[in-house]
């Protein structure tokens, strides 16, 4: 940053110096000119033709310069079949005429026809009153004058622009630095998390910097569910499966006579523990991402498919808008839609409806079944891992307690009410609308 901006100053500064430099020189030099033209002009003025037809002066020009031999200030009238008709510094010098062209206009020019001078001439034709002889008037002044200006002009420009120009790369540095000091700060906040010293940036930061902050903030505490929950269930699962073992081995070491039969019902049990835990962890490894994103439609329509093979005598109806999208991972939306409609297929009496709808930020699926119902002291315990009312039919008692977890974990919630329309169980589940 303070590589670009010093390289930016500084091409600024050349471009702007140099149209500087362009402006005030010329003007030194228009200025320079002018005053050699109010000369020219004054010669013009008192110039007289004597009676010989010889150009003469009707009074004196002022500046003393142009007595004094090679002054640096000279004038000179020159014109056909006539000697030119010098200032006395010219001693014995003449400028030179170039009678190639005609200067009706005043002809400004630089001149090396003296050895130890550069002359700026401006030179004009003239006729005078009474002579038919085209006369050139000349007025020349050694440019050291005008060298030793525009030098002094630009000592002070490159001195100036050069002080500007280290002034504001200083500020641009000053402010670089300091303006990023907040992000070391933040570095040196995540090198103490890193260490243990602290958990979170607590410190003020200014409004630019605020948000990361916040995000860098919500994104440990992220992390830090996600690792607390990941620790829970493993504390979790291994209490699961702690109790089935111990059983298996008691009854394997004292050779129970039916060892077959209680290694197969608590491996049945460990599996369901097993297949839960890994839903959830599914869930939770998933949710983090900011993409997550399923459509609602396509995944009630794909589950419908796959539970009419299973069931082909119930009668599956869904209904509601198409273009719906929930904030949730495609295949966990499938698990738990599919986890419902099954169980009011299996446990209804033939007829199951799903409707999905929109309401205040989130996308609801409602499902509904013909069957018996669960009665609504039993509804809160039919959450519980391995609970079941009906066991006459096959299942693992895991169906609603995962939906219930992979939904509360994508911010969700599923509840249990009656069916007024076909009188058995309302499965409410609602879930975080993706915009």
């Amino acid at each position: 940053m303070i590589g670009i901006a010093a390289a930016w100053i500084l091409l600024l500064l050349l471009g702007g110096g140099v149209a500087l430099d362009r402006v005030l020189t010329s003007a030194i030099t228009r200025n320079f000119d002018d005053q050699l033209d109010y000369v020219l002009t004054a010669m013009i003025v008192a110039a007289e033709i004597d009676p010989q037809g010889a150009v003469m002066f009707n009074r004196p020009l002022g500046d003393q310069r142009f007595l004094e031999p090679y002054s640096g200030l000279y004038w000179q009238i020159s014109g056909g079949g006539f000697e030119p008709f010098p200032s006395r510094s010219l001693w014995d010098r003449r400028l030179r005429t170039d009678r190639d062209h005609n200067d009706t206009e005043l002809h400004v020019y630089d001149s090396d026809q003296m050895p130890d001078q550069t002359l700026r001439i401006v030179e004009r034709d003239a006729r005078l009153p009474g002579s038919p002889v085209l006369w050139r008037f000349q007025v020349a002044q050694d440019r050291a004058g005008l060298d030793a200006q525009i030098a002094t002009l630009r000592r002070t420009l490159v001195r100036s622009f050069a002080l500007l120009g280290l002034g504001l790369i200083a500020l641009a540095a000053l402010q670089t630095f300091y303006g990023l000091w907040p992000l070391r700060r933040v570095r040196e906040a995540i090198q103490q998390m890193r260490l243990g010293q602290i958990s979170r940036v607590e410190d003020a930061m200014p409004d630019e910097v605020a948000p990361m902050v916040e995000e860098l903030n919500d994104l440990i505490a992220h992390n830090e569910k996600q690792a607390e929950e990941a620790r829970r269930h493993a504390g979790n699962l291994a209490h699961a499966l702690k109790t089935p073992l111990t059983v298996i081995m008691n009854a394997a070491t004292a050779a129970a006579a039916d060892l077959p039969e209680t290694v197969v019902r608590e491996a049945r049990t460990m599996r369901r523990q097993v297949d839960h835990h890994l839903a959830r962890a599914r869930a939770v490894g998933r949710c983090g991402s900011a993409h997550s994103r399923a459509e609602a439609w396509p995944s009630l329509e794909a589950v419908e498919r796959a539970v009419g093979r299973l069931y082909p005598d119930v009668r599956i109806d869904i209904d509601g808008p198409h273009n719906l999208s929930v904030h949730v991972e495609r295949q966990d939306l499938d698990e738990m839609l599919g986890n419902l409609i099954e169980n009011a297929a299996k446990y209804g009496g033939g007829s199951v409806f799903v409707t999905v709808c929109a309401e205040a930020g989130y996308v609801e699926f409602m499902v509904e079944d013909d069957g018996l119902g669960i009665p609504e002291d039993e509804r809160s315990r039919i959450f519980d891992r391995g609970a079941r009312l009906d066991t006459s039919k096959p299942g693992t008692g895991l169906g609603l307690a995962i939906v219930r977890d992979v939904a509360e974990i994508y911010e969700g919630t599923v509840s249990l009410e009656e069916s007024e329309d076909l009188g058995g169980l309302l499965v409410r589940l609602r879930l975080p609308i993706a915009n």
